[in-house]
């Protein structure tokens, strides 16, 4: 799907990348031994900004893009902060929700002592105000998009109206979230160009093991609608497959320690998305968002503050990342 991205939907403006999602205070604690669970963990707590989509604007932002974001606030201190975060990163925040005398979004997560995550609370309930009459008056926003990216924690009805009204001529990025949350993409997939999910929302998705193959589980989401199926596998690489059958596979080496896991596959997405704006064939995408990832996962924070483009592309080589196509039937 070709983007002109010289020009928006109103004359004079430039295409931009649109979020529509969470944006969140996320409270991380890593225990500094394994974990027991049951007790006590002595280790370290810190608080950021976070969200799936609001990370995944942040490093589409760091990355050079142009970056809006709608999202539900609430009324409380924490809405000030997300708001001064997005500033800060390069995301125009000043079409998002404001939900009177409701707390805004807040995800609590816990890490075992190598940094991966073991468990996690989220409490995305403000962001269940956000309305299809709120998202018409902001029509012109989103005709203006040269690419929307969502998340599947979003009303039910947030998601199908943003397909079935811009599908067609605008890419529509989608992240499951959660295999919980992947439930809400059963259905019918049409006018999604990219979903990106996890290994096990994949199966949750698909409705299948992995055992059937990746090719197998990314047809059957092809064969409900969706463009293209992009796969995250955690230390195995990645996966994608498209309606032109072109199906490709990026491994590398394994980084020696992780600093935090939670933002690799939104800084991944992130690096889909500049791929998308900068016409990367299938191969030097996933190598790209491959390297994008790797830089997320080197750094203590959710967003690494590092993050370029150019040390993406540096990260790819230094982790010898290669990547194989080969053409399947669809």
């Amino acid at each position: 799907m070709c983007v002109d991205w010289k020009t928006g939907g109103l004359p004079g403006t430039e295409r931009y990348i649109l979020g529509i999602g969470a944006a969140n205070i996320d409270m991380m604690g890593r225990s500094a031994l394994p974990l027991v669970m049951e007790d006590s963990n002595p280790g370290t707590i810190g608080t950021s900004v976070g969200g799936v989509t609001h990370n995944v604007c942040a490093n589409a932002a760091r990355l050079g893009l142009k970056v809006k974001l709608i999202t539900a606030l609430g009324s409380d201190l924490h809405a000030g902060e997300i708001r001064r975060d997005c500033l800060e990163m390069g995301i125009d925040p000043s079409h998002s929700m404001v939900v009177p005398g409701h707390g805004s979004s807040v995800y609590l997560s816990l890490h075992n002592d190598m940094g991966e995550m073991a468990l996690a609370v989220s409490d995305m309930r403000v962001l269940q105000h956000l309305t299809v009459d709120f998202l018409e008056e902001k029509r012109s926003v989103l005709q203006g998009a040269g690419a929307i990216m969502m998340d599947s924690g979003l009303p039910e009805s947030i998601l199908t109206y943003v397909t079935k009204t811009y599908g067609e001529r605008i890419p529509v990025f989608v992240d499951p979230v959660s295999c919980t949350y992947a439930r809400k993409l059963s259905g019918d997939l049409t006018g999604y160009h990219t979903i990106k999910p996890n290994r096990f929302e994949l199966e949750e998705l698909s409705g299948m093991s992995l055992s059937a193959g990746l090719e197998t589980a990314c047809g059957a989401l092809l064969e409900r609608g969706v463009a293209r199926a992009v796969v995250s596998l955690g230390r195995e690489g990645c996966f994608s497959l498209d309606r032109s059958g072109a199906a490709v596979r990026v491994r590398g080496e394994p980084l020696d320690s992780i600093a935090n896991a939670t933002g690799a596959g939104d800084a991944f997405m992130g690096g889909l998305l500049y791929a998308l704006v900068h016409d990367l064939d299938p191969e030097e995408t996933l190598l790209f968002a491959s390297g994008v990832a790797r830089l997320a996962l080197q750094h203590p924070h959710t967003i690494n503050p590092n993050v370029s483009a150019q040390a993406a592309w540096d990260e790819a080589e230094k982790g010898r990342l290669r990547a194989e196509r080969v053409y399947v039937s669809i």
